[in-house]
């Protein structure tokens, strides 16, 4: 197997190519493969390698067991010293999106999401990224972002109420409720679930269909949908990177935090 180099001894994101097949893995299992700043970079150099990857044809996101990803490593990107509402704020005059998101929204191959467990909050957006989800029976999906006193990135604004329609979406993205895979397949989220041992089976055999045809026309064909269906999502991006930072700073997210590490209901003020 073909692995993103590791950093320290944590090869937070594994890829591999067999039979025109990516397969881009998040490793994180003792934390839920949660996302901290290094595996943020590296699930955005895992998709930028796949774009350049003359042998890979489709590409397969998913999780080594028993999460898909269950969002940002709390501990470290909201609780701990380098949180945005433990530091400074920049001078920024336009802010960027999020460089993974990006890099999985202009992958020009497709893209499949294995979704082996937990996708929620930002694991969620990692699933909406994709052009087909298929679901274990064990997957779990949740916008858990308005929990954390915060907006969603930009998932759940661009692709979101396209795939499940918009009144669904705002539910989703409103409650924060966590919904199972037979609901996610019931509204339109996934295309199937499987048993949890036949997800990747199932997952590399549509992708070997995929494969199977032209590569040129592919990617000129995702790019048309991309066109059709979505338009570009760098200014939708960059405003929800923005307005996160900005969120991140408010009592109702040090709340929603704290409630979090701390196992207890949470109390919003609106400040």
């Amino acid at each position: 197997m073909d692995q993103a180099d590791a950093a320290g001894t944590e090869d937070a994101v594994l890829y591999s190519v067999t039979d025109q097949i990516a397969t881009i893995t998040l490793n994180r299992p003792h934390r839920r493969n949660a996302l901290n700043y290094d595996a943020y970079e590296k699930l955005e150099s895992a998709f930028r390698r796949a774009v350049a990857d003359t042998e890979a044809r489709c590409v397969i996101v998913t999780g080594t067991d028993p999460a898909f990803c269950s969002g940002d490593d709390v501990g470290e990107i909201m609780a701990g010293p380098k949180a945005v509402s433990a530091t400074s704020a920049p001078a920024v005059v336009r802010h960027r999106p999020t460089p993974a998101a990006m890099a999985a929204l202009e992958c020009d191959k497709p893209v499949i999401a294995a979704v082996n467990g937990a996708a929620v909050g930002w694991g969620m957006e990692l699933a909406l990224y994709a052009d087909i989800r298929i679901a274990s029976e064990t997957a779990r999906f949740a916008e858990l972002f308005i929990k954390r006193g915060l907006v969603c990135d930009v998932g759940g604004f661009y692709r979101l109420p396209a795939i499940v329609g918009p009144a669904k979406a705002a539910e989703l993205l409103f409650t924060g409720d966590v919904i199972d895979a037979q609901e996610a397949l019931r509204i339109g989220l996934v295309r199937e679930v499987t048993p949890h041992a036949d997800l990747m089976a199932s997952a590399r055999a549509l992708a070997g269909r995929i494969a199977a045809n032209p590569p040129l026309a592919l990617r000129y064909m995702k790019e048309g949908l991309r066109r059709a269906a979505y338009g570009d999502p760098r200014e939708l991006g960059g405003w929800a990177i923005e307005t996160i930072r900005r969120l991140m700073r408010t009592e109702d997210h040090k709340e929603g935090v704290a409630s979090f590490l701390e196992k207890r209901e949470p109390v919003f003020k609106g400040r």
